[in-house]
């Protein structure tokens, strides 16, 4: 496992199911995770490409027991692909609505939500997979998602190119990501790095964690 500390994200290379009992209790859980479904990405649509072979190949389910595990870590947790997996019921489903989704691709995505208010929507159009992940969210659509939930450290097991940790570092949130392939890992640190350097001008940066004085 490699540890990368950049500004307030902390991320780590390797299997969320070894990292995650060493982390414990965090404030939230933003995440969107492998649904499962990659070996359907067939008959012409963008999945079907060659370029996103690999994607087929570890698009695969997370146990029950591990999306159990991630939604003990936080009293408030946003799971994209929730429809895929067998999760209580929830009272504010979140909803993207594509609004330039092809024939062949679904016209929304829901995120199962633990956080107690009305289902909510958002229309954004599908954007470029600019970072070369081939399930990459766009960042508003993280940034909104950051802003449903409480607290100030936002986790997320399932990092890939890092839009999360993105959106919290415009948000001024504090982020854990774990990411088990090295390449995404790689993106994620290179755009977080740049979101440090390119910051939000109407979000004021968290201010320093106090430090423990030595007793003299």
């Amino acid at each position: 496992m490699i540890t990368e500390i950049i500004g307030d994200c902390t991320l780590y290379l390797g299997d969320c199911r070894e990292v995650l009992p060493k982390l414990g209790k965090v404030d939230a859980v933003v995440t969107d995770p492998p649904y499962g479904i990659g070996d359907r990405m067939q008959g012409g649509t963008w999945g079907a490409k060659e370029k996103y072979a690999d994607f087929r190949a570890w698009d695969k389910a997370p146990t029950a027991d591990l999306i159990s595990d991630v939604i003990a870590c936080a009293d408030d947790v946003v799971i994209w692909g929730g429809n895929y997996f067998n999760l209580p019921p929830s009272r504010c489903w979140l909803v993207w609505d594509k609004k330039n989704a092809v024939p062949t691709m679904a016209d929304v995505e829901l995120a199962w939500s633990s956080v107690d208010m009305p289902a909510k929507r958002l229309s954004l159009p599908v954007g470029v997979h600019e970072w070369g992940h081939p399930t990459e969210k766009p960042l508003s659509l993280m940034r909104w998602c950051v802003s449903m939930v409480g607290g100030d450290t936002v986790f997320d097991p399932f990092m890939g190119s890092g839009t999360t940790g993105v959106a919290c570092v415009k948000l001024g949130r504090r982020f854990i990501g774990i990411e088990i392939e090295p390449k995404y890992f790689d993106i994620a640190c290179r755009r977080i790095e740049a979101a440090y350097k390119q910051p939000d001008l109407f979000i004021s940066a968290p201010s320093p964690r106090p430090v423990q004085e030595a007793l003299l």
